[in-house]
């Protein structure tokens, strides 16, 4: 009886399925304009970022390498406070050196416990490959040593537009090579958010061309996997996001930045287009209002396609990467995540 019921349910809809099977691919659709309010379900600090519309210049493009220049440098200073105040409020001891040729900022929490006195975590920062040189890309580093007690390297590779691909790349690799000479890779893992989390899968794509060991994990978030703009969310998500808004914004003009001319489907600029075989287990972030949603949803299902334990974490309401935001409850939850997922993985 209920299976006769459900079939009679379901019999207006055949024609239509049959209709869709059968026909010539349909047209975009179109989404009526609507309200889209913060929601209730997410902490009041988070809806303080949820709620507001994109910020004023959120389509600015540079025009010339000299704007790029100007426009990296205000980002940078803007974010500064943000970064001074991680460091002090977890009482993080900051270094700055090079390791590899390559600069880097140490990052070392006040009390590292037993279990990670052995263990280092390298960081490879977002900003679209071209923002936050310095010790303003090395926030996440510092939020990952201060909620999950790690030593962490954050790397502060060279950028456009002075330094396209594969620039970052080459100083990924430089600096893993030169952790590998003082540390076992089974006591190492690499993270990072955004451009940083495509970063941290293009270092494993070339490592493997280079016969250099795999860290014991990866962290991800919210990886910019594929710089030629495909996926679902970079229509669906555009406009709700509120930090990246639209893949027809500044995202897109670095993209081209970084890219230098070469093709963005290249597996070492858009790793989801590279072989995940054997990659280390990895855990991934993102948010349910990230434009770079679909890049994090793809990248888990062509790890688990290749045999690769992966774990994908979203987050209720969140545009691009605002799982990094200082005062937001979701922030330490997120890093919770994170550092048991490098405790489960790392050897001691």
């Amino acid at each position: 009886m209920l299976l006769t019921r459900r079939l009679m349910l379901a019999a207006p809809l055949v024609p239509a399925v049959q209709a869709a099977a059968q026909s010539p691919p349909a047209e975009p659709r179109v989404v009526p304009p609507r309200p889209l309010p913060a929601p209730d379900t997410i902490s009041p600090q988070l809806r303080a970022y949820v709620a507001p519309p994109p910020a004023p210049g959120w389509n600015f493009v540079p025009q010339t390498a000299e704007a790029w220049r100007g426009f990296v440098a205000a980002t940078a200073q803007a974010v500064m406070p943000d970064v001074s105040a991680l460091r002090d409020g977890f009482r993080l001891t900051v270094d700055s050196t090079r390791i590899g040729g390559v600069n880097v900022f140490v990052i070392t929490p006040p009390d590292i416990p037993p279990e990670n006195r052995d263990r280092v975590l390298m960081h490879l920062h977002g900003g679209g490959y071209v923002l936050f040189p310095g010790e303003a890309g090395a926030g996440e580093g510092m939020l990952m040593a201060g909620h999950g007690r790690f030593r962490v390297v954050s790397v502060d590779y060279r950028m456009p537009p002075d330094h396209p691909f594969p620039a970052a790349l080459d100083d990924a690799v430089a600096v893993w090579r030169a952790l590998l000479a003082e540390h076992g890779p089974a006591r190492m893992g690499i993270f990072g958010s955004s451009a940083g989390g495509g970063l941290v899968l293009a270092l494993l794509l070339r490592a493997r061309e280079l016969g250099l060991p795999f860290p014991a994990a990866i962290a991800p978030g919210t990886p910019w996997a594929d710089l030629a703009g495909n996926g679902d969310s970079r229509n669906a998500n555009a406009f709700v996001d509120n930090v990246l808004v639209t893949d027809t914004g500044w995202i897109r003009a670095a993209a081209a930045l970084y890219a230098g001319g070469r093709d963005l489907n290249d597996a070492l600029l858009s790793p989801v287009n590279g072989d995940f075989t054997g990659f280390p287990p990895a855990l991934i972030t993102s948010g349910t209002r990230d434009l770079l949603l679909s890049d994090a949803v793809r990248t888990h299902r062509k790890l688990r396609q290749a045999k690769v334990e992966a774990q994908l974490q979203m987050f209720e309401a969140q545009s691009h990467a605002q799982f990094l935001l200082r005062a937001a409850p979701e922030t330490a939850e997120a890093f919770a995540e994170i550092a048991a997922f490098f405790d489960r993985h790392l050897a001691r």
